[in-house]
């Protein structure tokens, strides 16, 4: 457990540090959080379970990431265009989200 900590703490550190270093400062958050949990994740995945499972947290990593990349775009394309609710819209297309993140386990992780 206290490896864990630790692990976690420096690498969401580490993406601290670089959030802040990069201009616009609005980028701190984008990697004061998910990359630096995905990584300690496998980093503990690989030395509790192997590299086999490790790379199988991967590749889901990859299809959950793909998976919110087109649910961010059906939401952005829904607000330009036709100038929705921002609540509405979102809740609205988490579906999206859920449909191309089974569709993507389906076709590539199964």
């Amino acid at each position: 457990m206290l490896f864990r900590f630790l692990i976690g703490g420096i690498v969401v550190s580490a993406f601290s540090a670089l959030g802040d270093v990069l201009k616009p400062k609005s980028f701190a958050g984008l990697f004061g959080a998910a990359p630096s949990v995905a990584l300690a994740t496998l980093a503990l995945a690989v030395a509790s379970e192997g590299i086999s499972y490790a790379a199988v947290e991967a590749r889901s990593m990859i299809c959950g990431a793909v998976a919110l990349a087109i649910y961010t775009y059906l939401v952005m394309f829904i607000m330009a265009r036709y100038k929705g609710s921002a609540l509405l819209v979102s809740a609205g297309l988490l579906s999206s989200w859920l449909l191309a993140a089974f569709g993507l386990w389906f076709v590539l992780l199964k």
